[in-house]
C-alpha cells in the first residue's frame, strides 16, 4: 500500500474516533434504544395473555403509524419482506411479470419480486440520492420497451413490465416526482420500499405516500423496532382492507367457524411485537433528532478529510439518516476493504454496501440496464455506526 493510502486511512480513522469518542467498544453499526415504556407495554401483554395477533396494541400501532406517516391506512405484518410481497401482490404483480428494481438494494427487495413468480429487472442508481435514477431509467425504457394492449413490454424478453420499486436507500428518499412521471409515461405502478425511511420526507411529505402501496420494516436494526415486523402503507381504503384480510389467512369474521374466502397468509404482527412498537413510536421524534445530530457530527468530522466525503441528504429531502454512509472519491475496492478491515479490528463495526443484486448467482440471468453508477457506488460506500444514542449530547 502506498504512503498516500496509509495517510488516507489514518485520517479516516481519526475522524471516526472523533465522532465516536467515549462510545463503548465494539461500536455496533446500529442498535435499538429502549428507554421508553417498552417494559410496561410488553408486560401488559404478558399479564393479559394477549401476545399473539389478537390484542389492542396491533390496532394502536397501526393507527399511530398511519398518523405519523400521513397515510390513510397502515397494516402491521411480521416483517418488511412480507410487507413488500403483499404490496406487489396487491398491485397485481404475477408470474412472468417484470418489476424494475434498483441493483443497489438489500436482497429482500428482489426476493419479494421472485415470491410473486415475477422477474427482477435491475436498474441503475443516482449518485446524488442512492436511489433509482429517473432520467437514466426514462432513456432506457424509451429504447427497450413498447406499449402493447395498454401495457409496457420489454422488447427483448416480450414480458410485461408492471412496476418500479423505489428504494429509499439508507433512509434517503429517492427522487419521487420524476420517478412518478416515468411511471405515468410507461404505465407502471410505483411501489415504495420504505423499509429504511420511517421519519424521512420528500418535498415535505413523508415517504410512503407516493406509491400505490409502500412497505416499512421494524427489524432490530431499524430506527423503530418491533423485534421483527413490517407494515403495508396505502392511501387506498379498499387495498388496506384487502391487505389486512389476506394477511390474516383470509378468515371471514365468525364467532366459531373457520371460513376463508381466498388463499391468505399468516402474516399478521403479534400483539407483543406491536406493544414494543407503540413504545418505540412514542420516542421516534427524539430518535430522528439524535440521528440527524449524529449525521452532522460525521459531516463536520469528514469535511476536510481528503479522498472521502460524508453522504448528505438530497436537497429536496429531510432524511432520518438511518444508516450513515461515507463515499470514497474514487473507485478503490482495496482501500475500501482496508478501511473496513482496520475499523472492525479496532471495534468500530463498519460495513460495505450490499453486493449488487445483478452480481448474486440467483439473479445473474435477470435483465438489467447499464449499472455503471451502482457499480461505482458499490466500490465506494462505507456504512458507519449510526445508533441514535451516538447522537446524544455529551
Amino acid at each position: 500500500m502506498s504512503t498516500a493510502k496509509n495517510e488516507d486511512l489514518s485520517a479516516i480513522l481519526s475522524a471516526l474516533k472523533k465522532v465516536l469518542d467515549g462510545a463503548e467498544k465494539p461500536v455496533p453499526l446500529h442498535e435499538p434504544c429502549f428507554r421508553g415504556r417498552e417494559w410496561e407495554y410488553v408486560r401488559d401483554c404478558l399479564d393479559s395473555g394477549f401476545v399473539s395477533s389478537a390484542g389492542s396494541y396491533v390496532d394502536r400501532f397501526e393507527e399511530r403509524l398511519a398518523q405519523f406517516t400521513g397515510v390513510r391506512r397502515a397494516v402491521a405484518v411480521v416483517n418488511g419482506t412480507a410487507a413488500l410481497y403483499l404490496c406487489l401482490r396487491l398491485a397485481g404483480i404475477g408470474r412472468d411479470d417484470e418489476v424494475l428494481v434498483p441493483a443497489l438494494t438489500f436482497v429482500a427487495t428482489a426476493n419479494a419480486v421472485c415470491y410473486c413468480g415475477a422477474i427482477p429487472h435491475f436498474i441503475d442508481s443516482d449518485p446524488d440520492t442512492l436511489g433509482a435514477d429517473p432520467a437514466k431509467l426514462d432513456a432506457y425504457l424509451a429504447k427497450t420497451t413498447g406499449q402493447k394492449d395498454g401495457c409496457c413490454r420489454n422488447r427483448i424478453t416480450g414480458r410485461p413490465i408492471r412496476a418500479v420499486i423505489a428504494v429509499h436507500t439508507f433512509g434517503h428518499p429517492a427522487d419521487l416526482d420524476p420517478l412518478s412521471e416515468v411511471c405515468k409515461k410507461y404505465r407502471l405502478e410505483l411501489i415504495e420500499d420504505a423499509a429504511e425511511s420511517l421519519g424521512s420526507y420528500y418535498q415535505g411529505v413523508h415517504t410512503g405516500n407516493f406509491g400505490k402501496l409502500s412497505s416499512l420494516s421494524f427489524n432490530g436494526n431499524k430506527i423503530v423496532t418491533t423485534g421483527g415486523g413490517g407494515a403495508v402503507l396505502t392511501n387506498d381504503e379498499e387495498l388496506s382492507k384487502l391487505a389486512k384480510h389476506i394477511s390474516t389467512t383470509a378468515k371471514l369474521p365468525h364467532r366459531w367457524a373457520f371460513l376463508h374466502d381466498c388463499v391468505g397468509y399468516n402474516f399478521r404482527m403479534p400483539n407483543i411485537n406491536a406493544a414494543l412498537g407503540c413504545a418505540q413510536l412514542e420516542q421516534l421524534d427524539g430518535f430522528i433528532r439524535k440521528k440527524r445530530a449524529l449525521a452532522e457530527k460525521y459531516r463536520q468530522a469528514f469535511s476536510d478529510v481528503p479522498g472521502i466525503a460524508f453522504f448528505r441528504e438530497p436537497s429536496y429531502a429531510k432524511s432520518n439518516y438511518w444508516l450513515n454512509a461515507l463515499l470514497l472519491d474514487r473507485e478503490d475496492m482495496a482501500l475500501r476493504d482496508r478501511i473496513l478491515s482496520e475499523t472492525n479490528r479496532q471495534g468500530i463495526l463498519t460495513r460495505p454496501a450490499w453486493t449488487l443484486m445483478s452480481e448474486l448467482p440467483m439473479f445473474q440471468d435477470c435483465p438489467h440496464m447499464d449499472l455503471s453508477a451502482a457499480e461505482s457506488l458499490e466500490q465506494r460506500i462505507i456504512n458507519v455506526p449510526s445508533s441514535a444514542r451516538l447522537g446524544e449530547s455529551p
